[in-house]
């Protein structure tokens, strides 16, 4: 069966019931429809359970399986009579209508309704594109009509954003025509899952902190070299009407009907990669074991979830699992795409010096570390024997063959027996980050561009060294640094697959988040509006006799 069909079999439980499974009573609900509620932000508590980290090896077109791995967890959890909850990001429509088809797991291991989660949800991603759009708005009013006062920024900023994928509107032209349109200036639009009030959001502690995270956003910088925020712009009330309801978790269920909290979507690549924060302290105070995952590869997920939301939050991860797959580590391996589907054991062992190179990552923050492999029909016996003694004889690493996608919790039974053993024995030490609060802006870009990127040298294009130090001039040299980079690669250079060594990367542009507190590096040539490949999923996806299809 497909994913929707397996979803379109599964039998929701009330949105009440599942609620009840984790001690929160059904009138503190916040409702959308059956099967999906707000959770209030009065039920936040102190953390009851262990947090497990989820991250992956370099992300290939062949797929990986974190969000399978991720519920899949959850569910083998609760089989064996454990309390456990799961915390996703919320999935875009971007990816979802471009190369993805969807982001809510897989198999007999997704949230439910997948439908409406993959869709529009509870309205999050709009009211963030909302709020986000009502500040460009707000600022090119304002300017408008001070103008003839004299106001005028020397350099905007704030870009607009749209959550799909749409390159034609990187690059454009406002306020052309008559001077009633407004003043005539070059903008863009990034993706709304890179809107810094996606990662405010998606960082923020409360409601209070929402507000001041808001208003510290940078807008641009008048002639006289002096911020000009959101706070001068006096909007800042007007955005948190926008996001009262986004700021509060959402409560869906898996396909065994186990709690699941789905909020937040920032992407890895070209933002922090993290579920909210919100999220994953709701589920720490229902729950004794809580999942979560970070984006993409350990390179960029798992360093920007220790780097700047454990960072920010204090949060500690208990133990991080690491998702391979066989077909993924061939392509590392300098297997072609065409052929990483047949049996090939060179191919293979050629590919495991990038889950080398990930592990030896995520011990240097303190981690210890679970192997999981999602294993396919087309792996063969022979190397799968070949990966688990790599993992357990090399690697000196715990493994387990993840069988969640074809039978639930029942398939994941090994896996969540094996986490529960390793906290029990060898739970991770407390995080040792990658680099200091003091450190410099160019220092902490650096260390992670060698520590953990393989980089020899780092290189800063004029534009970025501007913007470093106007974000220094300002106090803000004490964020953390968010590298935005290519998916596929350690490296900048998305071909160079498996362990990349001994290049430059070059920071060509640096984005201040002052609202989200953090510094955006962008690395090589990735940018922050993806592109539709040459068949997007779009072309896949339909309604037909009042059922959605190509949505999976």
């Amino acid at each position: 069966m497909t994913d929707l069909e397996i979803a379109h079999n599964t039998t929701l439980r009330p949105i009440e019931d599942v609620a009840g499974q984790i001690g929160i009573p059904a009138e503190k609900l916040e409702h959308y429809g059956k099967h999906i509620a707000k959770l209030p932000l009065d039920l936040l508590g102190e953390q009851k359970g262990k947090l497990i980290l989820v991250t992956a090896i370099t992300a290939t077109k062949a797929g990986i399986g974190k969000t399978t791995v991720s519920i899949g967890l959850a569910l083998g959890l609760n089989h064996i009579g454990k309390k456990a909850v799961v915390a996703l990001r919320e999935p875009s429509l971007g990816p979802c209508f471009g190369m993805k088809g969807g982001a809510a797991g897989g198999g007999h291991a997704q949230v439910l309704p997948m439908e409406k989660i993959n869709l529009h949800f509870t309205g999050d991603f709009h009211a963030i594109t909302s709020a986000h759009n009502m500040i460009s708005a707000l600022l090119d009013n304002y300017l408008y009509q001070h103008a003839k006062d004299g106001f005028v920024l020397k350099e905007i900023l704030w870009r607009r954003v749209l959550d799909v994928n749409d390159r034609s509107l990187r690059s454009i032209v406002t306020g052309l025509g008559p001077a009633t349109n407004g003043l005539t200036q070059q903008a863009g639009f990034d993706i709304t899952p890179a809107s810094e009030l996606m990662a405010i959001l998606c960082l923020a502690a409360d409601e209070a902190d929402l507000r001041r995270r808001i208003e510290n956003i940078l807008l641009g910088y008048t002639y006289a070299g002096e911020p000009f925020t959101v706070k001068d712009l006096g909007v800042a009330g007007a955005i948190m009407v926008l996001l009262k309801d986004a700021i509060q978790p959402n409560l869906v269920q898996t396909t065994e009907n186990t709690p699941a909290i789905v909020h937040g979507g920032p992407f890895a690549n070209i933002a922090h990669g993290c579920n909210s924060l919100l999220a994953t302290k709701m589920a720490l105070s229902h729950s004794d074991y809580t999942i979560t995952e970070a984006g993409f590869g350990a390179d960029l997920g798992a360093e920007k979830f220790y780097d700047i939301l454990c960072r920010k939050s204090g949060l500690q991860p208990d133990l991080t699992v690491i998702v391979a797959t066989a077909q993924g580590l061939k392509m590392h391996g300098g297997v072609t795409l065409d052929q990483i589907k047949e049996p090939n054991v060179e191919g293979l062992r050629s590919g495991l010096a990038n889950l080398d190179r990930h592990v030896a990552n995520l011990r240097s923050f303190g981690q210890t570390v679970v192997v999981v492999f999602n294993r396919f029909v087309t792996d063969t016996d022979e190397e799968m024997a070949l990966l688990k003694h790599h993992c357990e004889n090399e690697l000196h690493a715990p493994f387990v063959i993840n069988n969640a996608y074809t039978d639930g919790g029942k398939g994941a039974e090994e896996m969540a027996r094996l986490v529960v053993e390793t906290l029990e024995q060898t739970p991770s030490a407390p995080l040792q980050l990658a680099y200091a609060d003091s450190d410099s802006i160019r220092t902490k870009i650096e260390k992670v561009a060698k520590q953990i990127y393989g980089a020899a040298t780092v290189s800063f294009a004029k534009p970025a060294l501007n913007r470093i130090k106007l974000a220094e001039a300002h106090g803000m040299s004490v964020f953390p640094v968010c590298i935005a980079k290519t998916q596929f690669s350690f490296s900048a250079d998305a071909t160079r697959y498996g362990v990349a060594e001994g290049f430059d990367l070059l920071i060509r542009d640096v984005v201040i988040n002052a609202g989200a507190e953090m510094i955006v590096a962008i690395a090589g040539d990735i940018l922050r509006m993806p592109g539709l490949p040459r068949d997007p999923q779009a072309n896949h996806i339909d309604y037909v006799d009042g059922e959605i299809t190509g949505l999976s």
